[in-house]
């Protein structure tokens, strides 16, 4: 099973920094930002195999995001092949329950 994991920050997360290291939104520091990071997401990228249509890409992606901590997922379909699921969370998500997600869609997580 392929793994990934790497550490992204939302858009907004990444405006807020900018602001704040420019001494705010309009230079003066009125807008409140502040300088402190907001946490970022960890993305894990997992292969399904099963996965031919958007409808099977709707299940897993529905899913996978009632998973605690689950902000967004990216299905990249190859329909009747290996596709590519991205899954950005709070934190690592256990291969379990993300194997019990995908299961539950009707699909099957590729073993590494």
């Amino acid at each position: 099973m392929l793994q990934n994991i790497e550490i992204l920050s939302t858009p907004a997360e990444a405006e807020a920094d900018a602001q704040a290291q420019a001494g705010g939104c309009c230079g003066g520091g009125a807008c409140g930002v502040s300088s402190a990071s907001a946490p970022s997401a960890t993305a894990q990228t997992f292969e399904v195999d099963g996965m031919t249509c958007g409808h099977c890409v709707s299940s897993v992606t529905e899913e996978l995001s009632g998973l605690a901590g689950v902000e967004g997922v990216n299905v990249q379909l190859v329909a009747g092949g290996r596709s590519t699921v991205t899954v950005s969370a709070d934190a690592p998500l256990r291969v379990e329950d993300v194997r019990a997600a995908v299961s539950e869609a009707g699909y099957t997580l590729v073993e590494a």
